[in-house]
């Protein structure tokens, strides 16, 4: 294994061993996130049979109707790694199956932040002016890009070198 360049320098361990590893780890990850993602889908699906929803604007409806569409598709992208597993399992695609299933959550975190975005929209747009609303989810969005994406790649490149 001399000149073995893993990117897991330190850990004496299969690609196989590897890609079990990162199975676990994204499966918990999966598991934080799904269960968010499930909460706040049943919640936008209540909505429409709320009173209240026969007086949202053709706006917000158009608002509405994004947001259940963003939320279904984070639905999708979030539980997709689980499906992928499972149809190739015993196939000998580990490695291949863990880094498809980590893109599709990554893919599931941006849909989750459109998602969020859109649902904060909608509700702030009822309980407050139009403006301040924007002004609130574009402070939101910002929020979550920086803890979500911009706090680990800086990390990850402020620490580049220590590999």
């Amino acid at each position: 294994m001399d000149g073995d360049k893993r990117p897991d320098r330190g850990r004496d361990e299969t690609e196989e061993e590897r890609a079990d590893r990162r199975w676990g780890d994204l499966l918990q990850e999966l598991r934080v996130a799904q269960t968010g993602v499930q909460i706040l889908f049943g919640f936008l699906l209540t909505v429409v049979f709320q009173p209240r929803f026969v007086e949202l604007s053709d706006t917000d409806r158009t608002i509405y109707t994004v947001t259940v569409m963003l939320g279904a598709a984070t639905t999708g992208a979030l539980i997709g790694p689980v499906s992928f597993h499972r149809l190739l399992t015993g196939r000998r695609l580990k490695p291949q199956t863990v880094d498809w299933a980590s893109r599709l959550t990554q893919l599931g975190l941006i849909l989750l932040l459109c998602t969020m975005a859109s649902a904060l929209l909608l509700i702030l747009r009822v309980a407050i002016a139009d403006t301040t609303a924007t002004w609130l989810v574009v402070g939101m969005v910002v929020w979550f890009v920086l803890c979500w994406f911009l706090l680990p790649a800086w990390v990850r490149i402020t620490h580049s070198d220590s590999e």
